[in-house]
C-alpha cells in the first residue's frame, strides 16, 4: 500500500471547519447549483454535520497542507450488507480539493488515507458515484482502479414521480 505524503494531515472535521467545507463543496459548476454557501450557513449544514459527527460509521475528513487548513474533504461512510456474507463495504462521497490545489497530488492522496481507513475498519469494497457531467472526476476515479462495474441511479424525492 502506498505510504501517504506526510505533510498531510488527515482528520476529523470540526463545527469551525463547516463553512470551509461549504465553501469547497460550491467550488464548481455541479455544487454552485445545490449548495448556499452564505454566512451564517443554514441550519439544515449544522443539522447534517450533527448526524455525522455521532454516527459510528461515518467519517467527515478534511485534509489539511502546511500551507492551507481544509484543503480538501471527503465523507466515508461504512454500510453493512446481507450480501457477500454480510460484508460490510465503504461508500465515499463529497469529495473536494482546494481548486488552488488540484492536480497537486492532494486528492490521490485523501483516496489512499480513505481506502486504507476502510480496509483497516474490514470493507471488502470501496464504492462511489460520480455524476457523469464530470469526466475528469471519472478519469481520476479509474487512474485509481476503481470501476464502473455497475450502472447506477438515482430519484431525487424533491421531484415528482412520474407514473
Amino acid at each position: 500500500m502506498p505510504t501517504t505524503d506526510p505533510t498531510l494531515t488527515f482528520r476529523p472535521a470540526t463545527r469551525d471547519d463547516l463553512p470551509a467545507i461549504v465553501a469547497l463543496l460550491a467550488n464548481d459548476p455541479l455544487g454552485a447549483q445545490r449548495e448556499n454557501h452564505v454566512l451564517p450557513l443554514p441550519r439544515s449544514y449544522e443539522d447534517a454535520f450533527a448526524a455525522i459527527d455521532r454516527d459510528p460509521n461515518n467519517e467527515l475528513v478534511v485534509v489539511d497542507t502546511p500551507e492551507h487548513r481544509v484543503a480538501g474533504v471527503l465523507q466515508l461512510t461504512r454500510i453493512p450488507h446481507i450480501t457477500y456474507q454480510g460484508g460490510w463495504r465503504a461508500q465515499i462521497e463529497g469529495v473536494r480539493v482546494a481548486s488552488a490545489l488540484r492536480s497537486s497530488g492532494i486528492g490521490r492522496q485523501l483516496f489512499l488515507w480513505a481506502i486504507e481507513r476502510a480496509r483497516a475498519a474490514g470493507c471488502h469494497l470501496v464504492q462511489l458515484t460520480s455524476d457523469k457531467a464530470r469526466p475528469d472526476a471519472i478519469r481520476f476515479y479509474e487512474g485509481l482502479g476503481f470501476r464502473a462495474s455497475h450502472e447506477g441511479m438515482k430519484l431525487h424525492l424533491d421531484r415528482p414521480v412520474r407514473d
